[in-house]
């Protein structure tokens, strides 16, 4: 990490460290209630954060770059947004676990569009959650919704690469 970045992350963090005491000295009734909420939080990081450190090394070490290219990279074309959509609806658990994971393929060459469409599927469309949405709200209801999670997550994957490599050409 670049030195300019490591001092804007120290500039960021006492930012919210002062907001925070900030925060506390205006509303003090508040501050038990943010104890609750930053343990919770601090425990539920700490029980999934090392799994998720080991898949990113699993993934680093075996998955080559060639494999992500082929799959998920500039030439993947459709197949890479429905591989996309697939991975996406596989994992169980918060979003922020794909940051690691998705960090690593982008590193691998991943597009853009394919990394947001994961990740996007992994917030929208889980598997398990799919049964339960048929068995409340039938079929007709989870295939309409579905189908259009998925076609619109795919068309924002597309917008939002258009987006941003349009963005790095201009600040190269």
């Amino acid at each position: 990490m670049k030195k300019g970045n490591i001092l804007k992350e120290y500039i960021i963090l006492a930012v919210i460290v002062i907001a925070t005491v900030g925060i506390f000295l205006v509303y003090p009734q508040k501050s038990a209630l943010f104890e609750k909420n930053f343990f919770n939080y601090l425990v539920q990081m700490l029980e999934i954060f090392p799994a998720v450190m080991i898949l990113s090394g699993l993934l680093k070490i075996f998955v080559s770059k060639d494999i992500v290219g082929k799959y998920l990279g500039k030439t993947s074309g459709f197949r890479g947004l429905i591989i996309a959509v697939l991975l996406g609806t596989l994992p169980e658990g918060p979003l922020y676990i794909a940051f690691p994971l998705v960090k690593e393929l982008r590193e691998k060459g991943a597009k853009v569009s394919n990394l947001i469409i994961f990740m996007s599927a992994w917030a929208c469309i889980k598997i398990p959650q799919e049964l339960v949405e048929l068995q409340f709200l039938g079929l007709k209801f989870m295939a309409l919704r579905l189908t259009l999670t998925i076609i619109f997550v795919i068309i924002m994957g597309l917008i939002a690469e258009k987006i941003y490599e349009g963005t790095a050409k201009s600040t190269v």
